[in-house]
């Protein structure tokens, strides 16, 4: 057998128009070592997409370009950044001053910082609204909300490295939310910051998990969010599966190449928010306090305490709601719990389900609203290890604003409706979709305000609404009437 016998033909690209030349050589022969072009057609060239795709579905790419944006603009500024208690707030300075360009780095990492959020929260929302969470992507959805935690512990171990007034409290406040927890709660929040107090170790240890491990930890699962995702296919506005109706060459008819289609339109959507984004970068980077706090352009001072101290806008929902549990809220939710777990125990067919609500929710109960009394363990080493019941308002503050974030891995499960999208699902769904994304924002509103009576009311409704949302929703997405489901994809 002659060597030109067993030479492989060069790599053709259908579509590829150009790269049908010599080039095609090197193609073929990275492509016999790493598979190149099998990523190519199953990512890209041949990957199927509805082609119904509107406004919502850019979302997803920009949220990509952001990550890729915040790591290249954080490299530039670790090379001068000096992760020290006594050096941080200087170096930024110094960044900002007198290194050439380094105010558009650090502007640029800031604003996409909340770039970041707004973008995942649109893309989050266009979830909620197409039912991206349901069957068969239920996998593709909990990558997602692992992301969404993952950008949460990103931001927080950033928030500090700034070294200002509001990066220190901050994270003072955030950190000492964890010495709440019953048992674990000192020893955790202790080990959070390396130290007794926030410090140079606590500085140190967020350096190393903002820059190296949570951008590792991210760049693996937004990889696997991608493969999931184009294992099962993309959701579409109607909620049809694009692969249940296929032509005679196996390619469905309700889809087309996410390249060269998509990738040019989503072209239109990157120039759109490129332009928004140097809008912001440029003339309002501190976005009126919101983006930047004017507290975090004064040095740390672990001695004087801002009269008001609140996270970044995107976490202030969630901070709203920890601070909506007092005492008096705690008869609330106690009733609260109490009519779940009836309404469980008289509408559900399922016997674990009221077993499960029968036994667990006089023990919530009894843990909000019991009879006060404390234990005290010896343990190794001569410690003790106080518990006292019920568990204080702070402790409910800090449980209910883990599982406000949480519960979002249930909705798979939660969704009872034989319908996806909400353009087919009835009244209740609607109405309620839109009360949460109300009740969030005011929730977020009164997450940066100062504590009042009035705001603490508000919040506290919000927060009953917000997990109602998700509680309830196995039973007024059955109950209402929903619009039948064409069988094609509707432009």
């Amino acid at each position: 057998m002659t060597m030109a016998a067993t030479k492989k033909e060069p790599v053709v690209i259908e579509g590829a128009g150009a790269l049908n030349t010599p080039l095609s050589g090197l193609l073929t022969w990275v492509d016999q070592r790493f598979p190149l072009m099998s990523l190519w057609k199953d990512h890209l060239a041949e990957y199927y997409a509805p082609k119904n795709f509107n406004f919502w579905y850019y979302f997803g790419l920009l949220a990509m370009l952001i990550l890729v944006l915040q790591i290249v603009t954080g490299i530039f500024l670790v090379m001068h950044y000096k992760p020290s208690a006594a050096e941080a707030f200087a170096s930024v300075e110094y960044i900002m001053r007198d290194v050439p360009g380094g105010w558009l780095i650090r502007y640029m990492h800031s604003t996409g910082a909340s770039a970041f959020f707004v973008v995942i929260y649109l893309h989050m929302f266009r979830g909620l609204m197409y039912g991206s969470y349901r069957a068969p992507r239920e996998l593709v959805w909990i990558f997602g909300m692992i992301i969404y935690l993952c950008l949460m512990a990103e931001a927080f171990f950033g928030y500090l490295l700034p070294w200002g007034q509001m990066s220190y409290w901050g994270a003072q406040v955030i950190i000492n939310l964890f010495d709440a927890l019953p048992i674990i709660g000192p020893d955790l929040s202790t080990w959070i910051r390396g130290d007794f107090v926030v410090g140079d170790a606590t500085l140190n240890r967020f350096f190393a998990f903002h820059v190296i491990a949570i951008p590792l930890a991210l760049l693996a699962l937004v990889g696997a969010h991608i493969m999931a995702l184009h294992e099962v296919g993309s959701n579409n506005p109607d909620g049809v599966e694009i692969k249940e109706n296929k032509n005679a060459a196996g390619k469905p008819v309700d889809g087309i190449p996410f390249h060269p289609y998509y990738t040019v339109k989503d072209s239109l959507g990157v120039v759109v928010f490129a332009f928004l984004f140097c809008m912001v970068m440029f003339f309002a980077p501190e976005m009126g306090g919101y983006f930047l706090e004017y507290n975090n352009f004064i040095p740390a001072d672990p001695l004087k305490t801002p009269p008001h101290i609140a996270p970044v806008w995107y976490f202030t929902p969630y901070y709203s709601i920890l601070r909506a549990v007092t005492e008096d809220f705690m008869f609330w939710l106690a009733l609260g719990v109490a009519a779940y777990a009836t309404l469980i125990v008289f509408t559900s067919r399922g016997c674990l389900s009221k077993i499960l609500a029968v036994l667990i929710a006089p023990v919530v109960i009894f843990l909000m609203k019991g009879v006060g009394f404390g234990m005290t363990f010896t343990l190794f080493r001569g410690t003790f290890l106080e518990i006292t019941l019920p568990l204080e308002a702070k402790v409910w503050g800090v449980i209910l604003m883990g599982l406000a974030t949480l519960i979002f891995f249930l909705l798979p499960w939660l969704d009872k409706s034989p319908v996806k999208s909400i353009r087919y699902k009835g009244v209740l769904s609607r109405w309620a979709l839109t009360i949460f994304v109300a009740v969030f924002l005011i929730l977020g509103y009164y997450g940066t305000q100062p504590v009042t009576d009035l705001g603490t009311l508000i919040s506290q409704i919000g927060t009953l609404l917000y997990f109602a949302f998700f509680l309830l929703m196995p039973w007024y997405t059955q109950m209402e009437q929903t619009r039948p489901v064409p069988s094609r994809v509707t432009m």
